[in-house]
């Protein structure tokens, strides 16, 4: 289902349980926001089966539609809302599109043989990417941060356990077009590309080295603290500046630890333990961290104490985490007895992946401080007994709406709330609050009681209309109620329906080093809101406090609130990228969080001897191919700067040097002209020492001949001594000259 301005478009599809296939379809059109619908199998084929339906994200006049792969691969496209198709066979199934975020007629198909494709012209034409493509591995270009618009970024399978990554010319991914932003291979399915960040894991030493690019510069290891094994890595959130991701440590199942980084995504201190974790309906985990909308830097998450759930809440993007405070009164007003830490408010967080039904958990950016989730209250999170509760200010304190599981919606861009039970059984009746939940108006949207499969929200920027669709019985056809709600409202708002609202923390105005003040509709106002009226904030700086800072990389919050350095770090360690006789950016144990001004201190920087050198091929093997590329990669954790020279000795006589590690970014290339087993080795060396790492590469050819070199006479039962030849060249015996290990074959 999609809705565009007046037009609604409904796909539905009869699914034959002993085929095991759907075998039917229907698509509908509405031009009355659902009063009346038209039945369009005409004007797609009586006969074409529909599998899928998408709407150009930048124009939503556009229409695509999928048919079944199994009957017949094309696809249907209308450029008028759905009146008119036009119908175009296909060369392969497709499996998934990506469309651009700004070019409407930019997409990208995925096929079920792996392979990507590309149209510039809304599907009528398709020309082949690349073949061998990670599923959902492939990115659009940002303008500003790529290169140029029309580029993709995409992850290639090169072997079992090998992948690449590559970016392409929109309609040109020849050998020559090809870039390789990381010259090496990465473990499979990996890539990541949001915002200003690429995100790859490279093979290293038998482990997984999680590597990162800011602003497609060059990739660095990202940086966590020194005793953290990470076994799995998700990233959460790339807003602000800042990455956010949920790493598993090596000895956790079911529960994931909280990081944030800096700016560029390189150094990560924790913010929250033993976050609650599960498995996605495809695969996918899910993390119980909810962020609240509308308003920057409060999170909700629930987290494993004492293998108890308990939900928590920062106002401060993670720099500080409390319980949620109960309701004083429960439902029926008796006085609520709960008493932290031993009792609290515990949510659910789940959010639907069913745009047509409600989550547990839901807010909205048109109705700032609104929170709706279920819970319970008590020592920690069940599913037993859920009612539905609602704050109004942001988490501080809540009220008890239903005591029976609701769906909840808003309506009139969150001015009002719509709430429908949750059951299996058929109902009749939906309720209304203009109060923001403190009171309810109960309506009745049918004669006959209806089982509701799910709800079609606001279709139009400013209508207060909404569509149930289900069935009055299993073997019933399906059914659609349109309500519309214009004639309950009065008039349009003015700045008279309105109040302001001040974000706080238990009182504390200052969060972030900002003073945020929201607009919201008064109590009871039955007004209608459009877009152009709504002022959503206004704010003003503060002055910094404790609670505006994060500990910076190294450092660990104490129970007084301060940051100290973990036992593992050494603070000067953090002017290993400067050079010498330059300044850099002093670390006091603090960093400031999210949309706070604070000003860093430069300090003159004094050299470090170089520390923790990797070597390793582009390839992560060690074997190579006679007189083909070689790549070499080679990395340092401390000691860089343009006083820190490489040197690179492939073993066969030859070496290569570096005044900066930087410049080899790309990895160093070598072609051996001999089969062998070499020592490789690269040393990191400054005025304050060095450092020195080997390999040892074996260099094989393809095996063209074998000889046999036998006598031309023998003495019956008497033994002889032959010679194998294995060409095309012979090593004759074992010995160590230089960086050469030869031996007989």
């Amino acid at each position: 289902m999609t809705v565009s301005m007046r037009v609604i478009l409904m796909l539905t599809k009869y699914y034959d349980f002993n085929s095991g296939r759907v075998t039917e379809s229907s698509l509908w059109r509405s031009t009355d926001y659902g009063s009346t619908y038209e039945k369009l199998n005409e004007k797609v084929g009586l006969k074409t089966i529909l599998s899928y339906l998408y709407v150009s994200p930048n124009n939503k006049r556009k229409i695509m539609l999928l048919t079944d792969p199994e009957v017949e691969s094309s696809l249907l496209i209308s450029l008028d809302e759905g009146a008119t198709y036009q119908k175009h066979s296909l060369a392969f199934d497709i499996l998934s599109l990506l469309f651009h975020p700004e070019q409407e007629d930019w997409i990208l198909a995925y096929s079920h043989d792996q392979k990507l494709y590309v149209s510039v012209e809304f599907g009528r034409r398709w020309q082949l990417v690349h073949d061998s493509v990670v599923p959902n591995r492939f990115y659009w270009s940002r303008l500003g941060l790529d290169k140029e618009q029309g580029m993709i970024h995409l992850e290639i399978i090169i072997s079992d356990g090998r992948s690449q990554y590559i970016t392409c010319k929109l309609q040109n991914c020849s050998d020559g077009n090809k870039g390789k932003p990381f010259p090496g291979f990465i473990i499979p399915n990996s890539l990541v590309v949001q915002d200003e960040y690429v995100f790859i894991q490279v093979p290293v030493g038998g482990q997984s080295v999680h590597y990162v690019s800011y602003k497609r510069n060059a990739f660095y290891p990202m940086k966590l603290p020194k005793y953290t094994l990470p076994k799995d890595l998700q990233i959460i959130s790339t807003d602000d500046n800042q990455v956010v991701a949920a790493i598993q440590d090596w000895h956790q199942n079911d529960s994931y630890n909280l990081y944030m980084s800096e700016s560029r995504g390189l150094f990560f201190t924790l913010m929250l333990e033993n976050i609650v974790s599960s498995g996605g309906p495809e695969g996918n985990i899910m993390i119980d961290l909810y962020e609240v909308a509308g308003i920057k830097g409060v999170f909700l998450s629930n987290k494993v104490v004492e293998n108890q759930v308990k939900t928590y809440i920062t106002y401060n993007k993670g720099r500080d985490w409390r319980l949620l405070q109960a309701p004083t009164t429960d439902l029926q007003g008796n006085k609520v007895y709960c008493e932290q830490p031993y009792c609290s408010l515990h949510l659910h967080l789940h959010v639907s992946e069913n745009p047509y039904t409600s989550g547990n958990i839901v807010s909205k950016d048109s109705a700032p401080g609104i929170i709706i989730a279920s819970g319970v209250v008590g020592p920690e999170l069940t599913s037993n007994n859920v009612s539905i509760f609602i704050t109004s200010d942001a988490g501080n304190s809540w009220r008890e709406v239903f005591q029976e599981e609701y769906s909840l919606f808003f309506l009139n861009q969150g001015g009002s709330l719509v709430a429908i039970r949750h059951t299996p059984l058929p109902i009749r009746h939906i309720w209304l609050s203009f109060d923001e939940g403190r009171n309810w108006d109960k309506y009745s949207f049918t004669s006959s009681p209806l089982y509701v499969d799910g709800v079609l929200g606001e279709p139009g920027e400013d209508t207060l209309i909404m569509t149930i669709f289900g069935h009055f019985s299993h073997r019933s056809e399906w059914q659609l109620v349109k309500i519309d709600f214009q004639s309950i409202f009065q008039h349009r708002c003015t700045s008279e329906d309105y109040m302001t609202w001040q974000l706080h923390n238990e009182g504390e105005v200052c969060i972030m080093g900002m003073k945020r003040i929201f607009q919201k509709l008064k109590a009871n106002v039955r007004c209608v809101k459009t877009r152009n009226q709504y002022i959503s904030q206004m704010s003003d700086s503060c002055p910094c406090t404790e609670a505006d800072f994060e500990c910076d990389y190294g450092f660990e919050r104490q129970i007084d609130g301060r940051c100290t350095p973990a036992f593992w770090f050494v603070p000067s360690a953090t002017s290993r990228d400067c050079i010498r006789g330059e300044s850099f950016l002093n670390t006091t144990g603090y960093r400031r969080g999210a949309a706070v001004e604070v000003q860093p201190q430069a300090t003159e920087v004094s050299s470090h001897a170089p520390r923790g050198l990797q070597l390793f091929t582009s390839e992560g093997t060690l074997v190579a191919a006679l007189e083909r590329n070689v790549t070499f990669l080679v990395f340092l954790e401390e000691g860089l700067g343009s006083m820190t020279s490489i040197t690179v000795d492939f073993g066969d006589g030859t070496a290569i040097s570096y005044v900066n590690i930087s410049s080899i970014d790309d990895g160093v290339k070598h072609i051996y002209s001999r089969v062998g087993i070499y020592q490789v080795s690269a040393t990191a060396g400054n005025s304050l020492g060095f450092d020195r790492v080997l390999l040892f590469l074996h260099v094989t050819c393809q095996l063209e001949q074998i000889q046999l070199l036998a006598p031309s006479v023998v003495v019956k039962n008497k033994e002889i001594n032959s010679r194998r030849c294995y060409g095309p060249e012979m090593w004759e015996q074992s010995a160590i000259t230089g960086g050469l290990i030869t031996k007989q074959r």
